[in-house]
């Protein structure tokens, strides 16, 4: 019998690739999201009639929902640091109080499995050369301690009939149909192509986890056909290696071949700083990433030079949601009885 899988913010950076994994391999979807960024981003599979499309916020899904559903890929969330500071309050309503009732929503609806899209940012300022899922976390941000906290939460509600696990992902790279360029690597490649020039901020020391998006959609599909008695309870860092952000410019610049001038600003508001280990995941699920810093950046590179990505407001995620609430503040003040003209 063919496994249907529910992921949540399907219309996501991430979501939209590993929904499309996931029809590849024959798996038939719940695609559950607010579809903030709106729908072109999963026009490709909309019609499929292996999937069921539901536009819905996550704190709003029932046992309904969720019924008859093998699997949880839970990955909705208000993504990446900065875009967590614009509204703590709603960070923690979503990312943490969200994230929390959809895995006990599962559990009530007797979802046999939930996987929740956690992150290396829980890491925060790292106090160790490598760390590991054991290390101490030291979250600097309302996204990361966010996140952790719905990571324990749910870890917590693991049993016999429900396997929790939670994969902690690096720093994404790479092209997507909801494209972001708001992440490190996609930043340093726009910001070459676009103006000849890359900023590197904080003086580039600092270490970052990374991985290619399509290895974080195989490291969520590759949990659907292990034992949960390998994964119930467990924490996996998913990535490809360790960089420091000052190198990763230099690698942009060699693969674009440009005349590319490389600035170094000496500090920078974001603190993180964090070398990661990911040898349990290899160990245990069999998992290691296979695509390179820099072929993420020919691939964004090709799509830049062909015009075939989009490099839009809605691909900086923090700027995209200051619009919706700037809007939605717009429309509340003009709207007089529940007429808007």
């Amino acid at each position: 019998m063919t496994k249907k899988i529910l992921v949540t913010g399907a219309g996501g950076y991430i979501g939209t690739q590993l929904v499309r994994d996931l029809l590849s391999q024959g798996y038939l979807v719940t695609a559950v999201d607010r579809y903030f960024f709106g729908k072109e981003p999963i026009k490709e599979f909309i019609q499929n009639n292996k999937v069921q499309v539901i536009k819905k916020d996550i704190r709003d899904l029932q046992v309904e929902d969720l019924k008859n559903h093998d699997t949880v890929f839970d990955l909705a969330c208000l993504s990446n640091d900065p875009a967590g500071e614009i509204d703590p309050q709603l960070t923690y309503q979503i990312n943490r109080d969200g994230r929390i009732h959809v895995a006990k929503t599962a559990k009530q609806a007797g979802v046999s499995q939930y996987i929740i899209s956690s992150s290396c940012s829980v890491y925060g300022k790292g106090t160790e050369k490598y760390l590991n899922e054991n290390s101490t976390t030291n979250p600097v941000s309302v996204y990361a301690k966010s996140t952790y906290e719905a990571e324990q939460a749910n870890l917590d509600l693991a049993d016999d009939n429900f396997s929790v696990t939670a994969l902690r992902n690096a720093t994404v790279f790479g092209l997507s149909t909801r494209m972001r360029f708001d992440l490190v690597v996609n930043l340093m490649t726009l910001t070459a192509f676009q103006t000849g020039k890359i900023i590197v901020m904080g003086g580039g020391n600092q270490w970052r986890p990374l991985v290619h998006i399509s290895d974080v959609s195989r490291a969520f599909i590759s949990l659907l056909s292990l034992s949960s008695r390998r994964i119930n309870s467990e924490v996996f860092n998913i990535g490809l290696d360790n960089f420091q952000i000052k190198n990763l410019a230099y690698m942009v610049r060699e693969e674009l071949q440009l005349p590319i001038d490389i600035n170094v600003a000496p500090d920078d508001a974001d603190k993180r700083d964090y070398n990661v280990s990911f040898e349990k995941a290899k160990n245990i699920i069999n998992f290691e990433a296979k695509f390179s810093v820099k072929q993420g950046i020919k691939e964004i590179y090709s799509a830049l030079k062909s015009g075939s990505v989009d490099t839009g407001p809605k691909t900086v995620t923090v700027k995209w949601y200051r619009h919706i609430l700037e809007a939605k503040k717009l429309l509340d003040e003009v709207i007089l009885n529940d007429r808007v003209i």
